[in-house]
């Protein structure tokens, strides 16, 4: 991307790293950095570290990392060209003349433009004659007028070219009504056709107010009964929630997880406009994360048949690992939330407001599901339901609120709450046991790096590919001593193929005069900008001398030799850390 250096260093120097992460983070400060909770995975203890000195960021946690630049292209979805864009507006800043390639950001915006004209589309087609089935199908579900106007509703008609041919007529091409999923290639080469034939429509619309993608519900008996647009350069399914732009708006920090559509426009209609829903798929990981952003605490109100169970029960510690308070509600009867509401008529939202105000916390529900699955009126039943209540208490971090739950249960099942109180730290005492084991094996995993996709030749040649990377980071941190580097060592020196293309890169910059560092997120792929400030994170203060530079040198040139000379003699893990040993107790 051929931005000015000046212009993307200034565009730096306005963006303070810690100021723009602030706005997505609640940061503290750690010493000389900050520290948070990542918004890029969930966690309970923060791992997510932001270096102010050196403008950027990297989670121990996930392994994400990079600069600004990257950070604003992760948090915000963005392409690199639409993450300068962004940062530049946030800083006042009037964008260099177009002469660098925005073929993906044009891309992106054609996207959006024939997103906003299809619900504009589908919502005409639902007002007019051809879309009265759909228009009968929600007053059936007992939607006003006013709500699908709120929620943009449509219909796709069953004619399998009426949005393309709209589209089309508009100026878009084939090309990017595929792109947006709207349209598909037909299997012979002749064209396009709609994507979404004779269903109600409901737009998928993201906080910024941009429609994104659509969910649509089949009007016959054709499967699947829902479809839902495939990713996209705007959309990612399992990064996105339904209805979120009106959750956001809400002034609540509570948000209302319903299990599809119609629960949460029910919902939303009766008052509660803090709800949302999935799109299609189980809850993930990056919905929590995303749900983190917006609220403290979420209360999960899916359907009460069998499947719905299952989907609480996935979706609690996923809530939890997230940092949010998580609560479940339970329907009487049977029902999902839009049953409810409808069957309780014009007393629907106060009954509904009922129901979430004495909805209990994932603990109680996940003890009262226990209890219910044990006969307590048998000794066995009894014994069963303390030892599962037992290893539940233990998995929850405070001992306040361990301690509640525990004189809880004791006193319900008439049993000494000592002697329940010892079961439970037993069982606390197991689980930290198996942490640390599953803890000591990721560290275990993590040293030899055998699962690094990133960067897989260091498992395979760790001694040369540690002191390639050791240097590396040295460069980095002292680009003055490139002439010395490059005067005693070669690229094609470098047996890690990664390392040689970091070390090429940064070397051909810094004979230019140029930062190093200022334009990664343009030239490399964001895993690959990841692992590079993974290695800066962690890289040992201590080691980084001039007498360290030396001894990496050497390392470098002797495995050179070893491969030229075809003596390609293995290095054990044992040997490789005690020589990194070795270099660390000599600088301390």
């Amino acid at each position: 991307m051929a931005f000015p250096e000046s212009f993307l260093q200034d565009l730096k120097m306005r963006n303070d790293i810690t100021d723009v992460v602030s706005g997505y983070v609640n940061l503290k400060r750690q010493g000389r950095n900050m520290v948070g909770l990542c918004p890029f995975h969930g966690e309970k203890t923060p791992s997510f570290n932001v270096y102010s000195e050196s403008g950027s960021f990297y989670c121990f946690g996930c392994g994400v990392g990079g600069d600004v630049v990257s950070f604003i292209m992760r948090i915000e979805n963005l392409d690199y060209v639409d993450a300068i864009k962004y940062l530049a507006q946030r800083a006042g800043l009037d964008m260099p003349e177009n002469n660098y390639d925005d073929s993906m950001g044009r891309l992106r915006n054609r996207v959006l433009e024939a997103n906003r004209e299809a619900a504009k589309f589908y919502y005409n087609t639902l007002c007019s004659p051809q879309g009265r089935k759909g228009l009968d199908y929600f007053h059936s579900r007992a939607l006003s007028d006013r709500t699908i106007r709120h929620f943009g509703l449509g219909y796709a008609d069953d004619n399998w070219s009426s949005l393309c041919t709209h589209l089309k007529s508009k100026g878009f091409k084939d090309s990017e009504l595929v792109a947006a999923n709207l349209a598909v290639n037909r299997k012979n080469g002749g064209g396009i056709y709609d994507r979404f034939t004779d269903r109600v429509m409901f737009p998928i619309i993201n906080p910024r107010g941009n429609v994104i993608a659509f969910g649509g519900r089949i009007m016959s008996d054709a499967k699947p009964k829902y479809l839902n647009t495939s990713d996209t350069p705007v959309f990612k399914k399992s990064a996105n929630l339904f209805s979120l732009n009106n959750a956001k708006n809400s002034g609540k920090r509570t948000l209302i997880l319903c299990e599809g559509y119609m629960d949460v426009i029910a919902v939303n209609q009766a008052g509660f406009t803090n709800a949302v829903a999935t799109l299609g798929t189980a809850l993930t990981g990056e919905q929590a994360v995303l749900m983190k952003r917006y609220a403290d605490e979420v209360i999960i109100c899916y359907d009460a048949d069998e499947a719905g169970q299952k989907a609480t029960a996935r979706a609690i510690p996923i809530l939890r690992n997230s940092g949010l308070n998580v609560k479940v509600l339970t329907i009487p009867s049977g029902k999902d939330p839009d049953e409810f509401i409808k069957s309780k008529g014009n007393d629907g939202p106060a009954a509904f407001k009922v129901l979430l105000d004495k909805c209990g916390n994932d603990v109680e529900y996940r003890l009262q599901k226990l209890k219910n699955a044990h006969n307590i009126q048998l000794t066995e039943g009894k014994v069963a339901f303390l030892e599962e209540a037992a290893k539940l208490i233990a998995t929850i971090g405070s001992p306040i609120e361990r301690d509640v739950y525990s004189s809880k249960v004791a006193s319900e099942l008439g049993v000494d709450k000592n002697a329940f109180k010892q079961q439970v730290t037993r069982a606390s005492r197991r689980g930290e046991r198996a942490e640390e084991k599953k803890q000591a094996r990721q560290i275990q995993l993590e040293l030899s790096r055998r699962n690094d996709k990133i960067n897989p030749e260091h498992f395979q040649k760790p001694r040369s590919s540690s002191a390639e990377e050791a240097l590396l980071v040295y460069l980095l941190n002292n680009p003055d001593a490139y002439e010395v580097i490059s005067a005693r060592v070669k690229p094609e020196q470098f047996q890690n193929s990664l390392i040689r293309r970091f070390f090429e890169y940064f070397g051909s910059r810094i004979e230019k005069g140029k930062d190093p560092l200022t334009n990664v997120a343009a030239d490399f792929t964001q895993d690959e900008v990841s692992k590079l400030y993974q290695l800066m994170s962690q890289s040992i203060s201590g080691v980084s001398t001039e007498e360290a530079m030396n001894e990496y040198i050497n390392v470098i040139n002797e495995e050179s030799s070893k491969l030229n000379s075809g003596d390609l003699a293995e290095v054990s893990n044992e040997e490789l850390m005690a020589y990194l040993d070795k270099i660390r107790k000599k600088k301390q």
